[in-house]
């Protein structure tokens, strides 16, 4: 069975949601190690109750390459097959990037490339766009920029403030970062330039 390593920095809804489906049955796989660089996060709290792998390496005071490298042995002592971000606040290293090349997710709350960084739900409100949503896509050394895997879009409501907006793209977050896990385990997808195209789809075109 494929094997998830997840890092966390706060509450870990997607963490939560991850796991959950794992327990449900909608994603084959285990968590092997959950890990957060901030001791205070509550998502690390919920994995122990789960009875998860649960690890603390603290990040304050410690430069990135270095915090990096020991979330990188972890990681690999723990066999991961792949490695979700789970509002983990830290941009990682060129070093970790190459350590486990298109084996690292990450979830966004709006439609990339709008709106990267933080308070993305309350820039898009503030902006004034009519649609919303998130993004799963690959992590590279730049932030919220590597290849797209899943994205899910959510409409602004005239209703909606930024608390609002926020609470449905999570409900969406919960859905697309499974449908993204399963896509990447299962293989079926190749890279051709920024796209990530599925193979099955491919196939089947070049049939008709």
């Amino acid at each position: 069975m494929k094997q998830l390593g997840i890092l966390l920095s706060g509450r870990g809804s997607n963490f939560a949601a991850i796991a959950e489906n794992i327990s449900n049955g909608r994603i084959p796989a285990r968590i092997s190690i959950v890990i957060s660089n901030r001791p205070e996060a509550l998502g690390i709290e919920h994995a122990r109750k789960l009875g998860l792998n649960s690890l603390v390496i603290p990040s304050k005071g410690k430069v990135r390459e270095q915090h990096d490298a020991e979330v990188i042995a972890a990681l690999r002592e723990a066999n991961v097959d792949l490695i979700c971000l789970a509002g983990y606040m830290r941009l990682l290293s060129p070093a970790f990037i190459r350590a486990f090349p298109h084996r690292i997710l990450n979830i966004h709350p709006s439609l990339l490339p709008a709106f990267p960084g933080l308070d993305a739900q309350k820039q898009a409100f503030e902006h004034g766009v009519k649609v919303s949503g998130c993004t799963v896509h690959f992590v590279d050394e730049f932030l919220d920029h590597g290849s797209i895997i899943v994205q899910r879009s959510v409409p602004v409501l005239d209703s909606d403030d930024d608390h609002t907006l926020a609470a449905r793209i999570l409900e969406q977050e919960h859905i697309a970062y499974t449908e993204a896990i399963n896509l990447v385990l299962s293989g079926d997808f190749e890279i051709s330039d920024r796209r990530v195209l599925r193979k099955s789809t491919l196939a089947g075109n070049r049939a008709l």
